[in-house]
């Protein structure tokens, strides 16, 4: 669901981006962050200090999209880092703060400020991934990106992890995951390459 900003800029508003990973969510995240930024309104980014996959200052997406953010272990070292002039707050990669993320996100918006989230909306085993459904309940604008089936190239709403770890949090890219749909998405959480083997990617370019 896309929505309209609200035309009072002293309105609060929260909107989440959500899918598997591979969607889009970082990018589409960026993408509104630096059109705040274009409108010049001020703002701040924060993301997991877990999320190491490409730096440990920015949030990038897996098309090298990047913007400078501030890493935190804990979703109430928003409040403490928060600057009293910022408009937007972005967060990336939600799923990693807990469910504090709920009551702390409530109080920015409710201070008027815009807060755009981005996050996995299910785990490797395609069960619901706290706080994201929380936080998708009280949401004034929804987007829900698919990413593309690697086996079958469907539309993908699932993560399938590739190596055999079972802990719930575990951080990679493209060599402990790919996006499934839900028809070949192992729900156990690991995938039977074996059975199920990868299709070559081609990119044609028509004249």
């Amino acid at each position: 669901m896309h929505a309209a900003w609200p035309l009072s800029p002293h309105t609060g508003c929260l909107e989440v981006i959500c899918g598997p990973m591979f969607s889009g969510k970082t990018e589409e995240l960026i993408r509104r962050l630096r059109l705040a930024a274009i409108a010049r309104q001020r703002v701040q980014i924060f993301k997991s200090a877990k999320d190491v996959r490409y730096d440990e200052t920015e949030i990038v997406s897996h098309a090298d999209s990047r913007l400078q953010s501030e890493p935190i272990t804990s979703a109430d070292q928003i409040f403490a880092k928060l600057h009293p002039k910022t408009r937007v707050v972005g967060i990336d990669e939600a799923q990693f703060l807990g469910n504090e993320l709920i009551a702390i996100t409530q109080t920015l918006v409710d201070r008027g400020l815009r807060v755009i989230i981005a996050g996995l909306d299910q785990d490797f085993r395609g069960e619901p991934f706290e706080p994201m459904p929380q936080l998708l309940a009280i949401a004034e604008v929804i987007t829900k990106q698919p990413a593309v089936c690697v086996i079958c190239s469907a539309p993908a709403t699932r993560t399938q992890r590739l190596v055999c770890n079972d802990d719930r949090v575990l951080v990679g890219a493209s060599e402990s995951y790919e996006a499934r749909c839900r028809r070949c998405h192992d729900s156990s959480g690991h995938a039977q390459t074996e059975f199920l083997p990868r299709q070559k990617t081609k990119i044609v370019v028509s004249a």
